[in-house]
């Protein structure tokens, strides 16, 4: 197991090495000047100068994304003398129109994105996977094709689409819920979760309807495998053969798909944090796109592949821990 850890260990790191790269060769390479992107639309031809001393953006490329990746774990200072700016580890780049480093943009939003990521997924999950299961157990009867077109009919349904329904009808008509505002959890347990539920329904019903779908093809695969029909023939009670035999093995590509998908949404909700103001990752990366802040861009793209290639890490642990077998790939 620990040989299969080091394994994955090396590959997540290697993958994040190589996405780093072709990250900052995105941004490093493009025609337009990366001193006039970085400093914004408004900087003076002077202060783009002094962005281009500060960034070392005169040194070969090679030199510039040693010292960006050395800067990750050491940090790193930008400039010198009096207009020097000191970028403590971890350093994931210098936003010069919010004048701070992008680690503390994005640290002061994550909390945001991950409570909006966390409750979905489990609402979703919760949905999805129980209406997946009640589908394939009554395949073919009313109510699995009942499931099958609700699932079709909201996964059409845009995010967007769904935001403005739910605003509409809870907030404006109904008034059973205020607009909504982050509120930490810490502050107000309350207040934190009032404000959260129409966000978590927005996600939760598009992915509601594609776990619902995956889930119930599963399972009606693995109810056909021949070990479930031999734990029904040795008389085993129904809801034990669904439950141990079938339901576990089923729920394997769920699985996968949770990892992805989670690992996405920690770094934020764009279209939903926006939709609903909330201020998460997703929303500075919508403001940093307008601004043309680069460095925030290029610092949200790395966190989400982290979260990612993260994610799809804790999904191959747990399939080793669950089947052997997958440690010898």
């Amino acid at each position: 197991m620990i040989g299969y850890l080091l394994r994955r260990l090396l590959a997540m790191a290697v993958t994040l090495l190589v996405i780093c790269a072709l990250t900052f060769a995105i941004f490093y390479l493009l025609p337009s000047d990366p001193a006039a992107q970085f400093c914004g639309k408004d900087c003076s031809a002077e202060r783009i100068e002094l962005v281009r001393q500060q960034l070392g953006l005169n040194d070969p490329l090679v030199v510039q994304f040693g010292r960006y990746v050395v800067g990750i774990f050491a940090g790193q200072t930008l400039g010198s003398g009096p207009y020097a700016v000191r970028c403590d580890f971890p350093c994931f780049g210098y936003s010069f129109q919010s004048a701070q480093p992008v680690w503390d943009l994005m640290m002061d939003r994550l909390p945001t994105s991950a409570s909006l990521a966390v409750g979905a997924a489990v609402l979703w999950l919760l949905l999805g996977v129980s209406a997946g299961v009640l589908a394939a157990l009554r395949r073919g009867t009313w109510v699995d094709r009942t499931v099958m077109v609700t699932t079709i009919g909201l996964s059409a349904l845009p995010v967007y689409f769904i935001a403005m329904i739910l605003l509409y009808l809870v907030v404006t008509v109904t008034g059973l819920l205020p607009y909504p505002r982050y509120i930490a959890f810490g502050e107000d347990p309350g207040g934190w979760l009032a404000n959260l539920i129409m966000p978590w329904t927005t996600l939760a019903v598009m992915y509601a309807a594609l776990y619902a779908r995956m889930t119930r093809n599963s399972v009606i695969e693995t109810l056909a495998e021949p070990y479930v029909r031999t734990a029904r023939a040795k008389g085993l009670p129904e809801r034990r053969v669904v439950g141990k035999h079938g339901l576990r093995p089923a729920l394997t590509p769920v699985a996968t798909m949770l990892g992805m998908d989670l690992g996405g949404l920690l770094a934020g909700a764009l279209i939903t944090e926006s939709l609903f103001s909330l201020p998460g990752v997703g929303k500075l990366f919508a403001d940093s796109l307008n601004k043309a802040d680069q460095p925030v861009i290029m610092g949200i793209t790395l966190l989400a592949s982290f979260f990612i290639v993260s994610s799809n890490l804790v999904v191959d642990l747990v399939y080793a821990w669950i089947d052997p077998r997958a440690r010898l790939a």
